[in-house]
This record gives C-alpha cells, structure tokens and sequence, in this order.
C-alpha cells in the first residue's frame, strides 16, 4: 500500500535520518503512517516530535548505533533513543506497547510533517500504565 501525505508518496521501506545524517534507519511502513500523535508526558512535551509507530522488527539501524544514545527515566521502561551529534531525537521503543517503536516522523525523509493536517495529543501525563486498577 502506498499511502499520499501531500504530494509525497509514502513507500513502504522508507530512510529517516537524524539532522546530521550520522543515524540512518529504515522504517517499514506496511500501511503508511497511521495515527500520528504528539505526547503530553514531561519527556515528549519538551522534545515536540509528531510520532507515529511501527513493530520493532519495522526499523532498522542502518548506520549510527555508535552514536545513539539510550536514554531512560521514571518507571525505564521506554527507551528513548537521539544522535549524540545534533541531539535529534529519532525512536523510541514504547511503554504502553513495548512490542512497537515509535519514531520521528520529521525524520522521514521527503516527508513534512506539517502535511499531516490535525495531530491528536495523547495524556500522557496521565499515562495507562500508571493507572492502578480500582480497589474493589
């Protein structure tokens, strides 16, 4: 499937690369880019990405393991991941779904994300996994 965002054609197989071109990734995107969000949580709120996400077997490091950096805070469950060159963060691999990554659709090349329309912000101040059940 070939999804249209703009007059960019969005393939399946796609390279996203940070603002330096030290990281390079290949995203596979079976069905686009679907439900493009921003994030209301300390973390997101601060970096502004739009995020969408793939299954983790959907991106692949191309070249700049060696300067990713792993970064993690509160409950270290989700690991964030940006260049250590120009600071640009590019995935991440999420909490509420840690069989998914979410990556930087800025980082999509030939893909603006401003093209996208309206982005729905998910609460993630008040994130599902620190809900506790209600106590019977």
């Amino acid at each position: 499937m070939i999804q249209k965002i703009g007059n960019t054609k969005i393939q399946p197989k796609h390279k996203a690369t940070c603002h330096c071109g030290a990281v390079e990734l290949e995203i596979t995107l079976p069905n686009g880019i679907e439900s493009p969000r921003r994030c209301d949580c300390s973390i997101c709120r601060r970096k502004g990405a739009i995020v969408a996400s793939v299954k983790l077997d959907n991106i692949r490091i191309v070249k700049g393991q060696d300067v990713l950096k792993l970064y993690q805070f509160d409950t270290k469950e989700a690991k964030h991941y940006f260049c250590t060159n120009c600071g640009i963060y590019t995935h991440h691999q999420r909490r509420s779904n840690p069989t998914e990554y979410g990556f930087n659709v800025g980082c999509l090349e030939g893909v603006n994300p401003f093209d996208l329309g309206e982005i729905v912000t998910n609460d993630g101040v008040n994130h599902p996994s620190d809900r506790s059940a209600p106590s019977a």
